[in-house]
């Protein structure tokens, strides 16, 4: 296979992008500053805090978000933002996220980005919403990883953080916690559509977080007495009414059955219409979906398997290796006895191979900067293809039209010279390219009905995978 750098000509990935209108974007971020996003850790745990307090609207802005700031200085212990972003990123200071804020005024609001260059990772977000919309202050903030909270110490300043902040600008509900929990308990939908969300809020205890502020309002429908006769690690009622809630002391143990029982016993507690066994239950369930499962793949595809589970969030991770675990991959069908080989029926043989490799090429302009190892053309390019293809949803994102004129003919044709390259195959021309075969052993293999299965859907990428004709392929070569 004769492979080369694609040329900047019109080839099959240009087609692809603009039969579907899609625009792809560099990784370079705004300005010269490198932050360390959530999203470049590995997929693992994080904390997440959702907080929007009210704000004074007559209030010289500076004045009245000194102590949120105050508060984030002197409490973020080990996870201070060090980069502000409006429209550029900065260097963290106080005229830095001033300077941001005005840079992201919009209308009737304001927001910027706080990151940091270094482990752990951050991505926060602090908008203030203006009148005519209800002034309030909004911040969220994700911090991975989740382990990072494991100190007794390092919570208590986050608890004081939040505390300061809720003193200060009262809020309807606040609550930080694990992000995988939060996830498997729908939050913040808890089960309800949008617009009833929307509408109604956190308007009642659908979840006892690690950490929670509960508002005046929602305090008063509960009874004041009730929340602060709570058992748990902490209660406190702040100036302002609001009551602040801590289930145990430390966050990265949410799920220990001892934390789950703290969080059962206040949630049961703050509902008495719910059971508290159901409640418990729930969450040792919970508990269970996130307890680590350890990998046992078929020996084949555990590189392509691998990968995957490492791709998928975090909460459903165990699940996914779990489910791994248990699958087998269909044995494939699309191969026939040399015996019952088709002939060639081409006129020019020579012509049709080369006309293949051509068609291989076109994968190789597609994946070569997301999966360079597609220019060897190796049994390991394979396993890049697979997971580029999967981690993409490349059946559903892409017209079928796309896929059947583009990329089966240019699938098919990349795993057809990888069988000639490496197994010693040969290719038997047809004029149809679904009758196309490439001889190897006592088998002939059909590449681009392969193909055609492959690119059915995401999950048929893994059932019809390249990586898993090639193994098969490969045992019964001679």
């Amino acid at each position: 296979m004769g492979v080369r750098k694609p040329d900047t000509g019109l080839r099959f990935v240009d087609v692809l992008i603009i039969e579907e209108g899609e625009v792809a974007f560099g990784s370079g971020g705004a300005g010269p500053m490198k932050t360390l996003s959530v999203h470049d850790l590995k997929q693992e745990d994080s904390i997440w805090l959702d907080f929007a307090g009210d704000v004074d609207p007559h209030a010289a802005r500076e004045s009245e978000l000194k102590p949120f700031l105050q508060a984030l200085e002197e409490y973020a212990d080990g996870w201070m933002p060090n980069v502000v972003k409006g429209k550029r990123k900065r260097k963290y200071s106080r005229a830095s996220f001033w300077q941001a804020l005005e840079e992201g005024h919009d209308g009737n609001s304001s927001d910027l980005g706080l990151y940091r260059t270094e482990w752990p990772a951050l991505d926060g977000y602090f908008g203030l919403r203006h009148p005519p919309r209800p002034p309030q202050l909004e911040v969220l903030i994700n911090v991975k990883p989740l382990s990072f909270f494991a100190e007794a110490e390092r919570c208590r300043k986050f608890v004081e953080m939040v505390r300061v902040w809720a003193c200060r600008y009262p809020v309807a509900h606040a609550s930080a916690h694990s992000s995988d929990d939060s996830n498997l308990a729908d939050a913040p939908s808890f089960g309800r559509d949008d617009e009833t969300r929307r509408r109604d809020g956190f308007d009642k205890i659908y979840e006892v977080f690690w950490l929670n502020v509960f508002g005046p309002k929602l305090v008063q429908s509960i009874g004041r007495e009730r929340v602060l006769s709570t058992p748990a690690w902490r209660v406190e009622e702040l100036p302002n009414g609001c009551v602040l809630l801590v289930t145990w002391p430390t966050a990265a143990d949410f799920a220990s059955d001892e934390a789950r029982l703290a969080q059962a016993r206040a949630h049961a507690h703050l509902r008495p219409d719910l059971d508290f066994d159901t409640v418990l239950r729930t969450l040792r369930e919970r508990s269970a979906l996130l307890a680590p499962v350890e990998p046992r793949f078929h020996p084949d595809l555990a590189p392509l398997l691998s990968r995957v589970v490492d791709d998928v969030a975090s909460y459903e991770r165990q699940r996914k290796i779990a489910g791994f675990n248990a699958w087998q991959p269909p044995e494939p069908e699309e191969w026939a006895p040399a015996t019952s080989t088709l002939p060639s029926d081409v006129d020019d043989p020579e012509a049709a191979r080369e006309h293949y490799d051509t068609l291989a090429e076109h994968l190789v302009a597609l994946l070569h900067t997301k999966a360079p190892s597609v220019f060897e053309a190796t049994p390991e390019s394979l396993t890049d293809a697979d997971f580029h293809f999967w981690h993409e949803d490349f059946p559903t994102r892409h017209l079928p039209e796309a896929i059947e004129r583009y990329a089966i003919p240019a699938v098919g044709a990349y795993l057809g010279e990888v069988l000639v390259r490496h197994l010693g195959g040969q290719w038997i021309p047809r004029r149809k390219l679904e009758e196309a075969q490439v001889l190897v052993g006592s088998r002939v293999w059909f590449p681009f009905v392969r193909a055609r299965h492959y690119m059915r859907s995401r999950q048929s990428i893994l059932d019809h995978s390249l990586t898993w004709l090639y193994r098969v392929a490969e045992r019964h070569r001679s």
